[in-house]
């Protein structure tokens, strides 16, 4: 249920019988040739509100501007600093605290964001905060290899598309069709959370905007499975989540 349709009353019964809430943290920013400018958020809302299906929870509306400051040398994506970011989403969360919600589970799409909402929950009351990106679930990174193997790379993922193309259709190829530069272990390893360089650099190096994903093999049969699998990861996760802070 998104909280932004629900009447106060509504949210005040819930909160009196012990709700934790549901938190989508994405991005807006390029995602290759195919891939859509809002991707991490469709896919980390659409995880969240699927999961909140299964088990009758509360979904707060999405934090869509969020730090990618590597991508804006690509039109359309629109970058906001650490500390912006950082500030905002220290509000909502203590917000939703104060407000007298059990707690916050937070479900991400977005590699940047993770070292900024660590810091938030540091500073926070750390159980009663938790993060997940929609593809930590065991479930959807078996599926992710199964499907794409090291054709998953890094951004402009098939996977990520391809959650995209079941809920909003498939958008042309374009240059996507073509495999792109293929990354090394040291490079994954190296630049994982969203480590990139300068914009212009990293257009330079990436210059359709995919980092070592194969767009182009998403479908939308894909999307469905991993929405699927991601939904029913988080839901059990928030559903262990909820019943600890339940617990006298």
């Amino acid at each position: 249920m998104k909280l932004e349709n629900m009447t106060w009353y509504e949210v005040e019964t819930r909160i009196k019988e012990g709700a934790a809430i549901l938190l989508p943290v994405g991005s807006t920013e390029q995602h290759g040739p195919m891939g859509r400018i809002g991707t991490d958020t469709i896919c980390a809302n659409a995880v969240a509100l699927a999961a909140a299906e299964k088990v009758g929870a509360i979904v707060a509306p999405p934090l869509a501007y969020t730090p990618a400051p590597f991508n804006t040398a690509f039109p359309g994506t629109i970058s906001v600093s650490e500390e912006a970011f950082q500030n905002l989403a220290h509000e909502v969360i203590s917000g939703c605290l104060a407000q007298g919600f059990l707690g916050i589970f937070i479900v991400n799409g977005h590699g940047a964001n993770l070292e900024p909402l660590r810091r938030i929950v540091e500073q926070l009351t750390v159980d009663r905060c938790m993060i997940r990106s929609w593809w930590e679930p065991a479930a959807v990174n078996a599926l992710r290899s199964d499907l794409y193997g090291e054709w998953e790379g890094m951004h402009a993922t098939p996977s990520e598309i391809a959650i995209t193309q079941a809920l909003l259709g498939s958008l042309p190829p374009n240059e996507a069709s073509d495999p792109p530069q293929r990354l090394s272990a040291e490079y994954l390893r190296e630049h994982s959370g969203d480590r990139h360089g300068p914009p212009d650099a990293h257009r330079a190096q990436f210059p359709d905007g995919r980092v070592g994903s194969h767009s182009a093999l998403a479908t939308p049969e894909d999307g469905h499975k991993l929405l699927a699998a991601s939904a029913s990861g988080v839901a059990k996760e928030f559903e262990e989540f909820q019943a600890r802070l339940r617990l006298p």
